[in-house]
């Protein structure tokens, strides 16, 4: 996969802790007067890298807009210049790929292979059919793997621990560890992981590839334990690797990898606070006016494909025609948020989800209810008023690595909610005892869960929230983090 050069770390500002992402903690803009703007990002990965009490630690991350690749190129090797910014406090190194090499690994390998392929995705009869033009992102998912792991070899101080982040990444451990066998590698996978069957639909040396190249790794690491076993089973099945389930260890060419299972939690404390801020209350005043004295069934979710959006909306009008005493005393808070506007797959599934809520709304609607809330504009704040008055969350996904908002809306919720569960979500894991479980392609059975969550008695639903909230926050972002850290 690599020539085996050792590359030593530069002679000054090496790193102990390195941590490897496509999206960083930062993000530039270009005003109106031609500066360049700083902000720093979210997510639970910029929460869990603040309990790293240790300065000289490096974030490598990929340039995402011209803005940022302006900022990396007038940055020394890409090293910005954070004083004076509040970003958590560790160094940022930020790659100037080149954006067709980066179109090419992040779209064309990234989310619309490797993603379609563990989130099960493909209409098989007519996709994946992988011809030249796979070949030239694949060449570019390794080029674009590789400037990480020289990047990584170049900051690390000797025998650094270096934790590399998803599914962009799963080569660089493997391209890093040829270069700079010293360190201590970690690789962490967000998503699912696809059972063998499944995961073959690449092309041999394709599915070999991304295996052996997470392999490079001491470590590697996974939402549940699920998708752990799923990796291991890849691994025989595709590798010929040696795999002992109950120590959980992976051999393969001489070497051992561990794998490990870090449930990430949401962060209870800042979702507590954030959400009883003026600008939630706000909107939760607004949702309030537009719901009445309904119940609220309600999901927060990007429009994205393994989501099950469109199924969703499906059980909730199979809920309207078959239990009419739930009109007019119900409404379906929908909150789909962009995502991957460039795939055209993505604009067409968002498109979908808005005519189906019309129709429901059409087909039941009066002068005094609307029985489908939707919005398809991101807002923070206003996601947070939903979580605090929803009666019952729907998070339905095909398949999802963990989803937080699982676990986000009973933290906040402020009169207890149901939670209506797929068993294909990983916080079906830890949540399941205290949820509503459904077959996410089972509209009928989904639809008969909502009437269920929807009369559940107000002191069972208050019990199970405090159960859920308590399991949601069991590993909140920083000690997700530090986990990781302390098992390398």
């Amino acid at each position: 996969m690599a020539d085996h050069v050792t590359e030593r770390p530069e002679s000054s500002g090496a790193a102990p802790i390195l941590v490897a992402s496509n999206r960083g903690p930062v993000s530039f803009r270009v005003e109106d007067d031609g500066a360049l703007s700083l902000r720093r990002g979210g997510g639970g990965l910029v929460s869990g890298l603040s309990a790293i009490d240790d300065p000289s630690a490096v974030w490598v991350c990929a340039a995402l807009s011209d803005a940022d690749r302006t900022a990396a190129r007038q940055a020394p090797d890409g090293r910005l210049d954070l004083a004076g910014h509040d970003v958590g406090g560790q160094a940022v190194r930020m790659l100037d790929i080149d954006p067709e090499t980066f179109a090419r690994a992040y779209n064309g390998v990234a989310n619309s292979t490797l993603w379609f392929v563990h989130h099960l995705l493909y209409e098989t009869p007519v996709e994946p059919a992988f011809g030249a033009e796979f070949r030239t992102e694949w060449a570019a998912y390794l080029a674009y793997n590789t400037a990480f792991a020289q990047a990584l070899a170049a900051e690390a101080a000797p025998g650094a621990a270096v934790l590399i982040q998803d599914y962009h990444l799963s080569l660089a451990p493997a391209l890093l560890r040829a270069r700079r066998p010293d360190l201590r590698i970690g690789h962490f996978s967000h998503t699912p992981w696809a059972p063998p069957d499944y995961y073959r639909l690449l092309p041999d040396d394709v599915a070999a590839a991304v295996l052996e190249g997470i392999l490079g790794a001491d470590r590697a690491a996974f939402l549940t334990r699920r998708w752990a076993l799923a990796f291991a089973d890849c691994c025989e099945a595709v590798l010929g690797a040696e795999v002992d389930r109950g120590a959980l260890t992976v051999t393969h060419a001489g070497r051992t990898t561990r794998l490990g299972v870090h449930g990430l939690g949401a962060d209870g404390d800042f979702l507590r606070e954030r959400a009883h801020r003026p600008d939630v209350d706000e909107r939760l005043a607004a949702l309030r006016a537009a719901v009445g004295d309904r119940r609220t069934v309600v999901r927060v979710d990007r429009t994205e494909l393994s989501k099950n959006i469109v199924r969703g909306l499906l059980a909730y009008r199979h809920l309207l025609r078959t239990r009419p005493e739930w009109r007019d005393r119900v409404v379906h808070v929908a909150f789909a948020y962009p995502s991957r506007t460039d795939l055209a797959a993505y604009r067409d599934y968002t498109a979908e989800v808005g005519r189906l809520a019309a129709e429901v709304n059409a087909e039941f609607g009066t002068a005094d209810w609307q029985p489908v809330l939707l919005h398809l504009d991101d807002d923070f704040p206003r996601s947070l008023a939903a979580y605090r008055l929803a009666d019952v969350a729907l998070v339905n996904p095909i398949r999802d690595g963990m989803n937080l908002v699982a676990k986000e809306v009973p933290v906040v919720s402020d009169r207890g909610c149901a939670l209506v569960l797929s068993r294909e979500a990983g916080a079906y894991a830890e949540l399941a005892e205290d949820a509503i479980t459904v077959n996410p392609f089972d509209v009928v059975a989904t639809a008969d869960a909502l009437a269920e969550a929807l009369a559940m008695p107000a002191a069972d639903r208050a019990d199970r929230t405090k159960r859920l909230a308590a399991a949601a926050t069991a590993l909140p972002p920083q000690q997700w983090f530090l986990d990781q850290l302390n098992a390398l």
